[in-house]
């Protein structure tokens, strides 16, 4: 099971967060633990000070980096991955929730006002991850997108052991507009192929559409796919098939103004899948 243990001065952000949806399911089923820890347990002052004014003068305090440390050495083992929180980072990718998700011990270093004594990052600091490229006031929520993402990698953490594998970025592509009942809701009906029982045409039909949502939306990672794509294609002996480029072109083609209306593709034109 997966040890998460986070460092905060607000110890109720996480825990109020985690008991809820998928984590508070993984959480009961003991697939996932997360504990949350406050360097204010280690405040030796009545007034439990966490935080000082900077050396040199600037906005904003600086975490004390005794009481940060004490906190890391309760929770830090041989196993463990420390995480800080920080702008600074690398950015959060699916593949990154991926690898996470397989380590044995994660602590989470959540700053606040300032940020954390830099001699903290050079000692005990193993990465810095970012969840964007913007501030936010504390890493609490940085450490809960986080926890979020590599959740669901774990296995029995979903209903089906494949659900993360479908979901956007997964595959390199947005996942695919999806639909409930009823067929038909404010003036806009259900593509007939998701109807027929026809498993098999059915998921090849998402994954074009996947592709075609992903061009419009995220044109940088369509480039890459289709470049993978090509290559498979390229390596092909017998290319029995058109091109993934043809293949898609094609399919949107085919499909109806309702189709491309109801799915969010009616400016979506052949030539656009050119790059």
């Amino acid at each position: 099971m997966l040890q998460i243990d986070v460092i905060t001065l607000f110890p109720e952000m996480i825990d109020n967060a985690v008991s809820h949806g998928v984590l508070g399911q993984a959480l009961k089923g003991e697939l996932l633990n997360v504990k949350a820890h406050t360097p204010r347990e280690f405040a030796s002052d009545r007034h439990r000070t966490v935080d000082d004014r900077p050396f040199g003068g600037g906005d904003g305090m600086i975490m004390l980096p005794e009481t940060l440390e004490k906190t890391l050495q309760k929770v830090q083992h041989k196993n463990s991955k420390i995480i800080y929180l920080s702008p600074q980072g690398s950015t959060l990718t699916d593949e990154k929730a991926r690898t996470l998700s397989k380590e044995e011990h994660l602590v989470f270093i959540c700053g606040r006002y300032g940020g954390i004594d830099q001699r903290i990052i050079n000692s005990y600091v193993d990465e810095e991850i970012s969840i964007g490229d913007y501030v936010l006031s504390g890493g609490e929520l940085g450490a809960l997108v986080v926890i979020d993402a590599l959740a669901r990698f774990i296995p029995g953490v979903l209903g089906h052991d494949d659900s993360a594998d479908k979901d956007s970025f997964s595959q390199g592509l947005l996942e695919q507009p999806n639909f409930t009942r009823p067929r038909e809701y404010l003036g806009q009906e259900v593509p007939e192929v998701l109807l027929s029982g026809n498993h098999k045409l059915i998921e090849e039909w998402k994954e074009k559409v996947s592709a075609l949502v992903t061009c419009k939306k995220r044109p940088d990672l369509f480039k890459e796919y289709l470049q993978q794509e090509n290559a498979k294609y390229q390596a092909l002996k017998k290319k029995k098939t058109e091109s993934p480029m043809k293949e898609l072109q094609k399919f949107l083609a085919a499909l109806s103004l309702q189709e491309r209306q109801v799915l969010g593709l009616e400016d979506l034109h052949e030539e656009d899948l050119n790059g």
